[in-house]
């Protein structure tokens, strides 16, 4: 699992360092790198970035006439040509450096100081500037949707079970005493 939120340089020859944590998580010398969402990049490896292609693949047939006139079909389409179609087989140095392509550094707009983000089964870079920027124009969407999902966490995910949350134990409503009530 990928997880920690690190400064990185991009060095003079175009290469990022991923952190040691991250690094041994992946266990290979190659990652997938293409574009992501908001302006970052994605870093994969070679497990996950062959289940993102046969789930994009599989939804985008180019053999179904069906799928021509299909909204979904052609969502899919973009979604292959933009991240798919960027991505790239990178090697992974002894230092644990990549070096980040040309088209990918410019469509992720990366200078000196970069962000590097672990995102549970896959790895963002971010330019800093635009990181920081992003987080706080999204900042109070990321408080709404705070909110909502401690809701469901409060309530294990499922509407109307205010009683039981697997954080706090059963819900008191049954009337029962604990251990330490009733006693005097």
């Amino acid at each position: 699992m990928f997880t920690g939120e690190y400064g990185v340089t991009l060095d003079e020859t175009c290469r990022i360092s991923l952190p040691r944590n991250l690094r041994d998580e992946l266990k290979t010398n190659t990652v997938y790198m293409c574009r992501g969402e908001e302006g970052c990049l994605w870093l994969f490896t070679d497990e996950r970035w062959v289940r993102l292609v046969e789930s994009v693949v599989t939804s985008t047939n180019p053999d179904s006439k069906d799928n021509i006139s299909n909204p979904f079909f052609q969502e899919g389409r973009l979604v292959s040509r933009r991240i798919l179609g960027t991505g790239q087989k990178l090697d992974i140095d002894k230092q644990g450096r990549v070096v980040v392509p040309p088209s990918l550094r410019d469509f992720a707009g990366l200078s000196k100081d970069c962000i590097v983000l672990g995102q549970f089964d896959y790895i963002e870079v971010w330019n800093k500037d635009h990181y920081d920027a992003y987080l706080k124009a999204s900042e109070e969407e990321y408080r709404a949707a705070s909110r909502e999902l401690g809701a469901r966490i409060k309530n294990d995910g499922e509407p109307g079970n205010y009683g039981h949350s697997s954080h706090s134990g059963p819900s008191r409503r049954d009337n029962t005493l604990s251990c330490s009530e009733g006693k005097e």
